[in-house]
């Protein structure tokens, strides 16, 4: 039985930066049956209780918003070998469902977010923490474009929460916790170069 604890990771990064792609590359090469992945994004915190126009009003982008605490304990769980229920959130309505999903324990923990290292009881869980950077006007472009046709948003929708949570919360929580990071990858998905180093160290320290 291999006792050796689970290797855990962390991507953060801007919205739209490239985080999931980096994510996803890694699960490829890496293999999805070694690793249990968790996307921060999936822990937002239940509005099912307010009105439809509170909820479209609530700022997503500040570290209030998630369910930070259950995302740790998940981790901690998963460390333990023990699998876990994943709650599904639905960003058409901005509520979590009824339904969950199994995450396995592997040996890996991947763990993604844009505020995974803003909060030091989950960054202090991660063995590598790796930070994408990508540039503002891109990151705009591909938020833009996944809102629209992943989440049922509207082009004003998306620009006026840009202007008024995305941008100034990216510049107070996101952007400053990249000091914590140990790798940072310019243009994310696009750098084949460092994913390759990335990958290559995986491997290494799972050997």
């Amino acid at each position: 039985m291999n006792t050796r604890s689970p290797l855990v990771i962390g991507i953060a990064g801007g919205s739209g930066s490239g985080k999931t792609t980096v994510a996803q590359t890694i699960l490829q090469r890496v293999g999805p049956d070694r690793i249990s992945f968790l996307q921060h994004d999936a822990y937002y915190k239940n509005l099912s209780g307010l009105p439809p126009a509170q909820r479209a009003e609530v700022n997503f982008d500040h570290p209030n918003s998630l369910e930070t605490e259950l995302l740790t304990q998940h981790i901690l769980q998963l460390k333990s070998r023990q699998p876990v229920e994943v709650p599904i959130y639905d960003f058409s309505t901005h509520s979590r469902t009824q339904r969950t999903y199994t995450v396995q324990p592997r040996g890996v923990i991947l763990v993604e977010g844009i505020l995974i290292f803003t909060e030091a009881s989950l960054r202090e869980l991660f063995d590598v923490k790796i930070f994408v950077d990508t540039d503002s006007d891109l990151r705009f472009i591909r938020r833009l474009e996944r809102d629209i046709t992943e989440r049922s948003r509207t082009t004003e929708s998306v620009i006026k929460q840009y202007l008024s949570t995305v941008r100034p919360m990216h510049l107070e929580f996101v952007e400053p916790s990249k000091r914590y990071a140990d790798v940072v990858i310019p243009e994310g998905g696009f750098n084949a170069a460092a994913l390759d180093m990335v990958v290559a160290r995986i491997e290494t320290m799972l050997s």
